[in-house]
């Protein structure tokens, strides 16, 4: 960066926010905590029975605040700091400066640190105490917790939660080694520097949790506990990455996005590590009554999935393994319903059955089985890993779905097709409402789907399948020329949040440029400006297609109000009530970047590009892209396009890829290492036809 440049992905602060769910959070795949916070929560671990299921609260002994009473002219900073991962809060005096540091550990998921730096100025003698405060306690409402015999100079607790989500079923054990915390740390007179570090493991058997604790103490000898977190950090952000030649915040929004998303997802490498999904607001969140419990909606489906899957595909898939563990939850949801197939949760934990409090929810909105099953389709067109759907339990899955909207559709003899009655649509103002669009558009694409990859894989296809896919009423006022959003809509209806809007992105349903502005100028005067954040996204990328890019920004603009200073954490609603760290939202603004400043479209056997982006940007670059097992590298001005294979499949068998443009059909072949360029343009990337 240019000096004096400021770094859109360093966040910092002379002061804390006075709210405190506006922290930083820290968080792995399976640990999470917001800074200062007494508890932290593990991935997956749920107490509290059906609708009361909630994340189980683990004391924390990171939760620490360092402190010098008395200290005169202290400059304080805290600092997020994104590229690494690390919460840093810095004192500064005229003869030391003492530094506070913490993270959960991006490689190592069960390990969570602090660290305490205190360094003296050259002309400085005297010894300097700072203090440390903590609120720890081992206890927990949610863990039956045990006193266990230190190790390696850790004490121990271990215990079970206390409910099971269903009855007789699993209460998961968690164990949990930490070091002790003094109540002070005293850098001697004749000491110059000096860091003291402070692990935190936790695991779900006592053998993990020792190893964990065990291999962080090694790398403490070695000094290279915090260097092997940034290295993580640092290969990730490498390996995917969003930025812009544009507006400051709008880059600071970017990194703050993707730095939270990122956190959430498992590290690369660890094929074994059983994921249990993404609730809106993340691992830090989800205590009971806060953030939904902890509980995992289609905001994880339809609204985090796409960005982490042109990006990162193994975490992607790891998120639907999530699904295809609790499919049986959704069976019994559909059977309990009255319905055969999968049924999967409004509301989500740890079975896959029905965890959400309130029942009209789980009975109505049942777009969200359609929604898992777009995730399905994305991942399927983007990786043709074949491999999950044949032996790891996906095909068994989009099987049922399928079944689940053959079995929720009524034959309307009066209109001669098939309806779904009776649910409540993406607007959440409105229930029990017959043939919503999108609920209707997303289960014919379901059903398109799973006949596609029976074709695929020489199942035969049930008739059934074909026949209510084809015969799904999808609504549709021709003398107005827009979707209704359900039959007996009336225009002007005020409407919760992004619903119809969300045929064109990201369902794709075939409707001409006209119908498109339609909707969209049908839908966002009446849609409600303090609703949730994720909407005004999804117009933007209706704008961007229609190349209306200002009309555009001035949609994705609204967001900047979800944004919450110092540390970009995002609130649900723009008046600060709902969710608190909201990914739904980030999720939605990433796409409005990654699928509509570069026209990025997932086709059955193409990836689309046809870029469009305000005036105050003047380029953005899009790295890793993942394809096919390809990583790409995407450069695009207003003038040129350019496109870099980083990296190919090792598999000597996988077809090289090629650009396409759409309207010359000029084509560049794309080699590993080589760049091809051209003036900015529509086309697709699809594997090469060149034998």
């Amino acid at each position: 960066m240019a000096d004096g440049e400021e770094d859109p992905a360093v966040f910092t602060s002379t002061s804390l926010p006075s709210d405190p769910r506006l922290l930083a959070t820290v968080t792995n795949a399976y640990l999470g905590t917001r800074v200062y916070r007494d508890i932290l929560h593990v991935n997956g671990v749920y107490n509290g029975a059906a609708g009361d299921t909630h994340r189980a609260d683990i004391p924390s002994p990171i939760s620490v605040r360092m402190t010098v009473p008395g200290a005169e002219s202290l400059a304080e900073t805290f600092t997020l700091n994104t590229r690494t991962g690390t919460f840093s809060h810095v004192l500064q005096a005229a003869d030391y400066t003492a530094t506070h540091q913490i993270y959960a550990h991006h490689s190592l998921v069960h390990l969570m640190a602090f660290s305490i730096t205190i360094r003296r100025a050259a002309h400085a003698t005297q010894p300097i105490t700072v203090q440390l405060q903590s609120p720890f306690v081992p206890e927990s409402q949610d863990l039956d917790l045990n006193q266990g015999p230190d190790f390696q100079g850790a004490h121990y607790v271990y215990g079970k939660t206390r409910v099971p989500e269903v009855e007789g079923g699993p209460r998961p054990t968690v164990h949990m080694l930490w070091t002790p915390v003094p109540q002070a740390l005293t850098l001697r007179g004749e000491e110059r520097e000096r860091s003291w570090e402070f692990l935190t493991a936790v695991a779900e058997s006592e053998e993990e949790v020792k190893r964990s604790y065990s291999e962080g103490l090694a790398l403490i000898t070695a000094g290279s506990l915090h260097s092997s977190h940034t290295r993580a950090w640092a290969a990730l952000w490498g390996d995917c990455c969003l930025d812009l030649d544009g507006p400051l915040p709008l880059r600071q929004a970017l990194y703050g996005c993707l730095y939270y998303l990122l956190s959430a997802i498992p590290p690369r490498g660890s094929p074994a590590f059983l994921f249990h999904g993404i609730s809106p607001g993340g691992l830090s969140n989800g205590t009971r009554g806060e953030d939904y419990w902890g509980h995992v909606f289609w905001d994880q489906d339809t609204w985090m999935f796409p960005n982490i899957l042109l990006f990162y595909p193994e975490a992607a898939r790891a998120i639907l393994e999530y699904r295809i563990r609790t499919l049986e939850g959704a069976l019994r949801n559909a059977r309990e319903q009255g319905y055969e197939g999968a049924k999967f949760p409004w509301e989500s934990a740890a079975t896959g059955q029905e965890v959400c409090p309130e029942e009209i929810y789980g009975a109505q909105e049942i777009h969200i089985t359609g929604d898992v099953l777009m995730a399905f389709e994305q991942y399927y067109c983007t990786t043709q890993d074949r491999k999950l759907f044949r032996e790891d339990g996906g095909w068994k899955l989009v099987g049922a779905v399928a079944q689940y909207w053959c079995s929720r559709m009524v034959w309307s003899e009066e209109e001669q097709c098939y309806h779904i009655r009776g649910v409540m649509p993406p607007d959440e103002y409105h229930y029990r409402v017959d043939n919503s669009v999108y609920t209707n558009a997303v289960a014919q694409r379901s059903l398109n789907f799973a006949a596609d990859v029976a074709r695929d894989f020489l199942i035969p296809v049930p008739e059934e399948w074909v026949d209510c896919a084809k015969k799904v009423k999808v609504p549709f006022d021709a003398e107005k020329k827009y979707h209704p959003e359900y039959d007996g809509y009336i225009p002007g209806e005020p409407v919760k949040q992004a619903d119809v809007v969300l045929l064109g992105f990201p369902l794709m349903h075939p409707m001409s440029s006209e119908v498109r502005r339609n909707d969209l100028e049908m839908y966002e005067p009446v849609t409600e400006t303090a609703g949730p954040a994720m909407t005004w996204s999804m117009f933007a990328v209706g704008w961007l297609e229609l190349k209306e890019v200002q009309r555009a920004q001035s949609q994705l603009n609204k967001c900047f109000s979800n944004i919450m200073e110092p540390f970009k954490i995002w609130v649900e609603n723009s008046d600060g009530s709902g969710a608190v760290n909201f990914l739904t939202g980030m999720g939605g603004f990433l796409q409005a970047v990654l699928f509509g400043y570069t026209g990025f479209r997932i086709m059955r056997s193409s990836l689309r590009f046809d870029p469009a982006f305000p005036d105050d940007v003047n380029k953005l670059k899009v790295t890793g892209v993942s394809y096919f097992g390809n990583k790409l590298t995407f450069t695009i001005t207003k003038e040129e396009l350019r496109i870099k294979v980083t990296t190919s499949p090792r598999d000597p068998r996988a077809p090289p890829l090629e650009a396409v443009l759409e309207e010359s059909g000029q084509r560049f072949p794309l080699c590993e290492g080589q760049s091809v360029s051209f003036p900015t343009a529509a086309g697709w990337i699809q594997r090469s036809s060149a034998e």
